[in-house]
């Protein structure tokens, strides 16, 4: 231990935010292999590279084209990625500043210009997303928030008909609680803690259909089992 000293100490430095600690790599595309730094910030879950590389090849491997938004960005891991495939235009909203600083940083080094970068509320973004308007849009909200039902009803306004949403929760949605929504269920894997979910939109009739279908009244929330028709 230093020694204590009566004379007057100087200015302590101004703490920072958050630190940058873990990495996440590109899995595939022009970027493939890139690492990518990650903020240590409370809370952030960065999809993992296990999970990210199976919804990639859901999704397919070139995503020439594709309009997309990543409407709760952290660290820009899944929009990052559908760049790197060669999406038209990936839009990326996120509230927390620091995450938004660093999302910024990583655009810079990858010279990523289909990127856009927005701070703001990802719930907002899609609601005010032209309808019709987008390919794929990613939805990760915090597993502590109760955004899904909210975000699922505003991407299926936004979505294209030919479109597809990627859902991470904690729990499995299941197919009546997305019928009800407008989705249908495409894709289903768990990991771990996460519930990686492909949907897709309901055409207006079939959406019609399923809530004719469904007696229980009660609002629409994810099952606990694992979905009815859920594809590995």
């Amino acid at each position: 231990m230093r020694p204590k000293s009566s004379a007057a100490k100087p200015a302590s430095k101004p703490r920072v935010a958050a630190k940058l600690g873990n990495q996440v790599r590109i899995i595939g595309g022009m970027w493939k292999r890139t690492k990518l730094k990650v903020v240590d910030a409370a809370g952030l879950r960065p999809t993992p590279d296990r999970v990210r590389e199976t919804l990639f090849n859901w999704l397919g491997q070139d995503l020439q084209g594709l309009r997309c938004l990543d409407a709760f960005a952290g660290t820009g891991a899944l929009g990052f990625e559908a760049a790197s495939r060669g999406a038209a235009h990936v839009t990326m909203v996120e509230q927390e500043s620091q995450l938004v600083d660093q999302l910024k940083r990583t655009q810079t080094q990858l010279d990523a210009q289909a990127v856009s970068i927005q701070r703001g509320d990802g719930l907002a973004a899609l609601r005010h997303a032209a309808a019709g308007s987008l390919h794929l849009i990613f939805l990760d909200p915090p597993f502590a928030s109760n955004l899904w039902e909210g975000a699922l009803t505003a991407a299926r306004k936004a979505i294209a008909p030919n479109g597809q949403v990627y859902l991470e929760a904690p729990v499995a949605w299941g197919a009546e609680a997305l019928a009800a929504l407008g989705w249908s269920l495409h894709r289903h894997l768990k990991a771990g803690a996460v519930h990686a979910h492909v949907l897709r939109p309901l055409a207006a009739q079939s959406q019609a259909t399923a809530a004719m279908a469904i007696t229980d009244h009660a609002p629409a929330s994810p099952s606990l089992a694992q979905p009815a028709g859920a594809q590995p």
